[in-house]
């Protein structure tokens, strides 16, 4: 499986961030099953998911101080590349 997503490093923290579709976010109990489907690609990373409505802003959902952080990133200065997870 293929999917979109980036590795950030701040403030002595690594995350990862997949793009998933916004139904994925609005169900929690989805959410949390995507976010441990991921965690291979990610090994010992917090994983936080987003999705973006459509207007095109982003919703994120993972850990709160994580989300909150990502909320103030503009989308376009994350580098975003292609994941593959077998």
């Amino acid at each position: 499986m293929q999917f979109e997503g980036a590795v950030i490093r701040e403030q002595n923290v690594t995350f990862a961030v997949v793009i998933v579709k916004k139904h994925i976010i609005d169900n929690r109990l989805e959410a949390d099953r995507t976010m441990r489907g991921f965690a291979p690609a990610f090994p010992d990373m917090p994983i936080v998911l987003m999705a973006q409505d459509r207007h095109g802003r982003p919703t994120y959902y993972g850990r709160p101080d994580l989300s909150r952080f990502m909320a103030e990133v503009s989308l376009r200065a994350v580098a975003w590349k292609r994941f593959t997870l077998n």
